[in-house]
């Protein structure tokens, strides 16, 4: 049997809203995906290390704060400083983004961008997309 693709599912920072991340986490639960919700207030340091400690294909942070062009970039410094591989690992932010922001993300090395009305079955479909593709070696737009 193929190993589920796991998902990260993250909120850092001082953003207690964590009702969108609780419902996405819940679908991709459902659409077959193992999931591990950090819970609030993570630090960016504990969500690497959990990516790391966890094998994750995807860490999906969630934001509110406004914090997203210092927090992202942090997690994902933080997952190479613990010997993750952000070539093989899918990286999503999703939450309030201002849409100046969704490059300069993506600039950063994020694969996705989703934003609040974004419908669940995109992400799912990207996920199950995109997974693949970078374990290829291969890149993707979204």
């Amino acid at each position: 049997m193929e190993r589920k693709i796991r998902v990260l599912v993250a909120k850092v920072g001082l953003d207690g809203h964590d009702r969108g991340a609780k419902v996405v986490a819940r679908f991709l639960r459902d659409a077959g995906f193992e999931v591990i919700y950090t819970g609030l207030h993570r630090t960016p340091e504990e969500v690497a290390m959990a990516a790391v400690q966890e094998d994750v294909d995807v860490v999906g942070i969630s934001l509110h704060s406004g914090a997203h062009m210092t927090l992202v970039p942090k997690v994902m410094r933080y997952i190479e400083e613990y010997g993750g591989d952000l070539s093989e690992m899918v990286i999503l932010v999703g939450g309030i983004v201002p849409e100046d922001d969704i490059q300069k993300l993506k600039e950063m090395g994020v694969d996705g961008v989703f934003i609040p009305g974004t419908p669940i079955e995109r992400i799912i479909d990207f996920i199950r997309k995109r997974v693949p593709e970078k374990k290829r070696g291969e890149k993707a737009k979204a």
